[in-house]
């Protein structure tokens, strides 16, 4: 049983439609995805390794995946966007990342402090909970006020058609 042509008409339809939001969303994952093993490795081996406190570790972590991400976003994944220029656009994405952190910090944090966890395990657990929620809340805040839509063109004079008088 195959795809019938309406069937097909609509996936195509319904792709041309968001096919700048798939490509976004899909190149956005990857440099997240990027970003968060940066994040869970350097985090595990600062903590584990050089014996900093799991929300310490988190923190630098996080620092150095986002200054990694906010080069792969602008670069890549974001790139027909730009417009605004590269301090706006670099200063309000540190701005909402740095909100980010305070989520994925406070998700390590109540482990540690409010359930008394400092192993791996629950500083994992925690910090993959914090960095979902945090990626959701970045992914719209990019697209909503970071990395701008370009704006849409209105139609070139070449392309109306003159109006004929009868003179």
């Amino acid at each position: 049983m195959g795809l019938h042509t309406g069937e097909v008409d609509v996936i195509r339809d319904l792709y041309s439609r968001f096919r700048v939001l798939i490509h976004e969303i899909a190149k956005f994952g990857v440099v997240g995805v990027l970003a968060f093993v940066i994040t869970i490795g350097l985090t595990n081996a600062l903590h584990s390794g050089a014996g900093l406190s799991p929300v310490m570790a988190t923190t630098v972590a996080t620092i150095v995946a986002t200054v990694f991400a906010f080069f792969g976003n602008r670069q890549w994944a974001f790139k027909h966007r730009r417009g605004k220029g590269l301090g706006r656009e670099g200063l309000l994405f540190f701005f909402f990342n740095g909100i980010g952190l305070v989520i994925q910090d406070g998700a390590v944090a109540i482990a540690q402090h409010g359930y008394g966890r400092k192993d791996p395990l629950a500083l994992n657990i925690a910090l993959v909970l914090g960095v979902g929620v945090a990626t959701l809340i970045r992914l719209y805040c990019y697209r909503r006020w970071v990395f701008l839509a370009p704006p849409v063109e209105p139609p070139a004079a070449e392309q109306l058609e003159p109006e004929t008088s009868g003179r």
